[in-house]
């Protein structure tokens, strides 16, 4: 042995150096850190130290144990006939010991369970006596190896607990460390939210003294006024308290009368309050405002005694009386009036906030400020606009009015129907309570949609209840312990698909259907792909569970390839084994639907308007157009009046799933109603309006706009038009859709076309699937506004006639160059093209004279290359170029030529230009666009 370190003894011993040194200490050598170093003496004196403290005799015998294993298979078949296989292993557990005396004896079994070595025992006792006392002689060297052992492990227990506790000290030193750093820090931080906290409570304090202050002097500036009116009051009473004749003699204390009536109307436009008579029509609309008076009635008094008015406390009619009195000469006796003045209170302004459409009418915009006509249009009159009650204003003048009127204008369209039920809304605010939840079944085909539904349908919907599934309604839901469920029966992703092109978001949940035997295929994917698109969550559904050929494992793997990662990964997606056949997992599937609706809280007003989304629609040769419809907010009920898309019309009769007629439906109820004038398109919203007036107009305003909107999607999706859209500057990249045979061949294909991009042009690949184009491809391409590229696949008939209706573009190719090669001609005309100058020659101008009818003339000398007809030039003196023009006409003596050569002299008439001289010169050059390519 070497001579080394005790760290270095202690490493190659698996031990450690304070471990090493309790020994040395123990064997009686003087060591005392782990840095001495050790000779070979010690070593050897430590060895003898441990032989004689644990001994040798366990040594002397030695014993081995051997473990045999072996794995069989039984099949059995269970009660349904099937044949199943059972694997069985047998492990088999043998000892042998080394005997003393007797090296070279063969070593005989030790029985595994105390029974069986009780056996052995009795029939050696029987057979042989003398073997009894060999096997006691063992029984006591395996207490002694098993007493060995035990303190074996008790120094190592001692040496893990010793480091442990190291250990947790050396942790509690850092955790005490970091404790100090982030009190201190809390301190800190303490002390600046404490700062902060003071420096607003004296700004608090400083603003709370400044409004006193305003307050106060604003009390002040009114009791002043108060006074002044109190004053003129009595002023007014005296001389209505003088007899009658010296009223009439003195025309001129009736002028004053007069002054002071104008003068009192003057001072209430500004805000104040007079005891004071006051006119017929008050023009101040913050201190009377009639809610249901319209402006036109401002002639009439007798109309005006019947109505109260929000500035009388006291009835409408007897102030109305007592106004009309005073303004006819002031007869009524002053106590009356005092009494009726000290019972008014003026009214607090309010600012509202007005929804201005396209186009409204004085007396409507009046209407939804609360004040009366007149009063708009005086403000009309101020902005230098004479206008009548009844005539229409544009958005930006009503917008102008309101918000010189001291109210918030918010711009609304015309068919925007929130704008024109603000009144309605408002008075039918209710609290959200909590809704079913919308699922949308998905998948691939045959992977057990369907099955799964009508299992679902046929032990979750009981006999008489609401509920059930039918062919031509679309929509249903079950009623679970837990709550309600409502199912979408759409054709897949399609449908899903068609709808969010549309803008409807009707679904709150997807089930992903995946087959255990089958595994993720090309729709499932898309149906990822779509689920991801519309932002809801996943539920998977791993249906065909029960099939001996079931691998679910593999399914999980290949959806965490798709990004579908399971809750037991560490997902955010449920993974539930379920069978159509035997009810597996429909229970579990359920639970899980409706904790995810749980998670996202669905909420829903119920006493309210009812808004939601139309499923589908058809047209009854008896019922007329029947809609299918989702309820998502409020409720509906018979007799409502709907506004869906482009149609309108009142709810006659409204039935659910099973065809029995109802009155009402909630949140997430899907009915079927009729009533609607037309039919309208799946994916509409509708809602309920209060009046059938505003209904049919909105209608008609969207079925005007629907043309216009059709051609503009159209125009949308044309490879041709992409040009004309990019110099608009509404389109910067080229969506496309990629479908081929094969993985290998869309792979390459698509990493092709995306080499294409620019930073003018860039191509965006929405999707690349294997397989043919389908209808749900269509309706992606629909959504995006993507040219569909399909490599040796075809497209079905219903993606044709998608394709035909909605003006997709659909180009197939089976070369990947020739796709690449157009594509790019596609690109490189979208790339605005280059401007480039082409010389054609100089002259020198030797001459300048004026014709009567022509003009000035330039007489040239052409030095270089040719002058043409309507090409540009510049005009350079001495060497400086002062214009840039364009030639009118050339001349060769009499005659008008289209060119003049190098070498020949000419007249030239510059357009729109007669400052020239002699001995200028002349460039002429012609302006060319060339195309850019990529």
């Amino acid at each position: 042995m070497s001579s080394n370190t005790v760290t270095e003894f202690a490493a190659e011993l698996n031990k450690t150096p304070e471990t090493l040194l309790a020994q040395l200490r123990s064997a009686g050598v003087a060591k005392t850190s782990a840095a001495d170093a050790l000779s070979d003496a010690d070593k050897q004196q430590l060895l003898a130290h441990l032989q004689a403290s644990h001994g040798t005799a366990v040594d002397e015998r030695r014993k081995i144990t051997l473990v045999k294993r072996s794995t069989s298979e039984i099949r059995q078949s269970d009660a349904t006939g099937k044949a199943r296989t059972i694997q069985v292993e047998v492990r088999k557990k043998r000892t042998f010991v080394k005997r003393d005396g007797t090296p070279d004896a063969p070593a005989e079994r030790v029985a595994e369970s105390p029974v069986a070595l009780e056996a052995d025992e009795q029939a050696r006792r029987e057979t042989e006596a003398q073997r009894q006392e060999e096997l006691m002689r063992r029984q006591a060297a395996e207490l002694e190896s098993a007493r060995v052992e035990r303190e074996r492990k008790e120094r190592e227990a001692e040496e893990r607990a010793a480091a442990y506790v190291a250990e947790q000290r050396e942790k509690k030193a850092r955790e005490a460390a970091l404790t100090e750093e982030a009190r201190r820090e809390i301190a800190e931080e303490a002390a600046a939210r404490q700062a902060a906290e003071e420096q607003a409570r004296k700004a608090a304090e400083a603003e709370a003294q400044a409004k006193a202050a305003e307050e106060a002097d604003r009390a002040e500036d009114q009791d002043e006024r108060r006074r002044k009116a109190m004053a003129e009051a009595e002023a007014i009473r005296a001389m209505m308290a003088a007899p009658k004749k010296v009223l009439v003699a003195k025309k001129p204390e009736e002028t004053r009368g007069a002054k002071d009536k104008d003068a009192a109307k003057g001072d209430a436009k500004k805000g104040t309050l007079h005891k004071t008579t006051a006119p017929a029509t008050p023009s101040n609309s913050k201190e009377v405002k009639s809610s249901k008076l319209s402006s036109s009635w401002a002639g009439d008094s007798d109309k005006k005694k019947g109505l109260k008015t929000r500035g009388d406390s006291s009835g409408g009619v007897g102030a109305n009386r007592w106004r009309a009195g005073t303004s006819r000469g002031g007869r009524r006796s002053g106590g009356r009036e005092e009494r009726h003045h000290q019972s008014a209170a003026p009214v607090e302004f309010r600012a509202l906030e007005v929804h201005v459409p396209e186009t409204i009418t004085v007396a409507e915009l009046a209407h939804k400020m609360a004040v009366k006509a007149s009063e708009v249009i005086k403000v009309l009159m101020k902005m230098g606009q004479m206008v009548t009650i009844n005539q229409p204003l544009d958005q930006d003048t009503a917008m102008i009015i309101v918000e010189e009127m001291g109210h918030t204008a918010v711009v609304a369209a015309l068919d925007d129907p929130e704008a024109f039920t603000a009144e309605e809304v408002s008075s039918h605010e209710a609290e959200s309570l909590p809704r079913a939840p919308v699922v949308t079944v998905m998948g691939h085909v045959d992977h057990g949609k369907t099955s799964l539904l009508d299992y679902i349908r046929r032990t979750k919907v009981a006999t008489g209840e609401a509920g059930g599934i039918t062919q031509h309604i679309g929509a249903y839901h079950v009623k679970t312990p837990r709550g309600i469920v409502t199912f979408l029966d759409t054709p897949g992703h399609e449908a899903f698909t068609a709808m969010r092109a549309r803008g409807a978001q009707a679904t709150d949940i997807v089930i992903l259907v995946v087959a255990a035997d089958d595994g993720v295929m090309p729709q499932t994917k898309e149906a990822i792909k779509h689920a991801r698109a519309a932002k809801v969550p996943i539920v998977v559904a791993i249906t065909k569970s029960d099939k001996p050929e079931a691998n679910p494992d593999r399914v999980k793997q290949e959806l965490v390839a798709q990004e579908v990662v399971p809750e037991e990964y560490g997902g955010d997606a449920p993974f539930v084994a379920v069978s159509s056949k035997t009810g597996m997992g429909i229970d579990e599937l359920l639970e899980n639907v409706l904790l995810q609706a749980e998670v996202l809280e669905l909420k829903a007003p119920i006493d309210a308007m009812a808004k939601g989304l139309v499923i589908e629609a058809q047209l009854d040769k008896g019922r007329g157009p029947v809609a299918t419809i989702l309820v998502q907010s409020g409720t509906l009920k018979v007799g409502d009046m709907v506004l869906a898309g482009q149609t309108f019309g009142r709810v006659r009769a409204m039935g659910d799933e099973n065809g029995r007629a109802i009155k009402e439906a909630g949140p997430s109820i899907p009915v079927e109603i009729q009533g609607l004038s037309e039919v309208p398109q799946a994916g509409d919203e509708f809602m309920v309006l209060g009046d059938e007036r505003r209904a049919r107009e909105i209608a008609t305003y969207r079925a005007g706009k629907f043309r216009n909107t059709k051609l503009a999607r159209q125009q949308a999706a044309k490879l041709e038009n992409v040009f004309a859209d990019l110099q608009s500057g509404e389109v910067q990249h080229l969506p496309i859709i990629v479908k081929a045979d094969v993985q290998g061949s869309q792979e390459a294909l698509s990493q092709s076309l995306l080499k294409l991009s620019t930073d003018e042009v860039k191509v965006q690949l929405v999707y690349a699937g294997v397989g043919g184009i389908s209808e749900s491809d269509v309706n992606l391409a629909i959504a995006s506004k993507a040219i569909v590229i399909g490599f040796n696949v075809r497209a079905d008939a219903n993606a044709r006639k998608a394709a035909e209706m909605n003006a997709v573009d659909l180009r197939y190719y089976n070369i990947i160059y020739d796709a690449v090669d157009e594509l790019k001609a596609a690109m490189s005309g979208m790339l605005a093209p280059e401007q480039r100058e082409e010389a054609l020659g100089t002259a020198e101008i030797r001459t300048v004279f004026v014709a009567t009818k022509i003009g000035t003339i330039a007489g040239s000398y052409i030095t270089s290359g040719q002058v043409t007809r309507n090409c540009k030039f510049r005009l350079l003196r001495e060497h400086v170029v002062i214009y840039t023009g364009e030639v009118e006409s050339v001349r060769r003596l009499k005659d008008d030529v289209k060119e003049v050569k190098e070498g020949f002299e000419c007249g030239i008439k510059l357009r729109n230009y007669t400052d020239i001289k002699e001995g200028d010169e002349l460039e002429f050059f012609e302006v060319k666009e060339v195309a850019r390519t990529l």
